[in-house]
């Protein structure tokens, strides 16, 4: 399932995602986008900037799995059939584990955020 339509910016410490809405997506029910949606869009958005990164220094990415949610809030549920713009800022970068913190945007209006502990598999 992909929760990313494509990469709209993506520098040294950040990227930026695109996901537009309908409702034939998964996470949206009764008109609305919800939470495990929304967090499952910050995922794939860090899983977008590994795997741009990698393809940047041709190599391979890692396999990453989520190691922990912290300090997410959820503001306001998208509709679902609005556009969404989210950008994953690292914070932290040790070994196989990386911090982000993860913004998730409608209209100019924050709908969630939230860090997540991404921790990646050595093949």
């Amino acid at each position: 399932m992909a929760m990313v339509d494509g990469l709209v910016a993506h520098d040294e410490v950040s990227t930026i995602s695109r996901l537009e809405l309908n409702d034939q997506n998964i996470f949206c029910k009764n008109g609305y986008f919800h939470e495990t949606g929304l967090i499952e869009n910050i995922a794939q958005t860090a899983a977008l900037r590994a795997g741009y990164t990698a393809q940047m220094n041709n190599s391979q990415p890692l396999v990453g799995y989520i190691g922990a949610i912290k300090k997410m809030k959820i503001y306001h549920l998208p509709e679902d059939t609005d556009v969404l713009e989210t950008k994953i800022t690292v914070l932290t970068e040790v070994a196989n584990a990386t911090i982000v913190k993860g913004e998730v945007y409608s209209n100019f209006k924050m709908m969630a955020e939230g860090e997540l502990s991404i921790f990646k598999q050595d093949l």
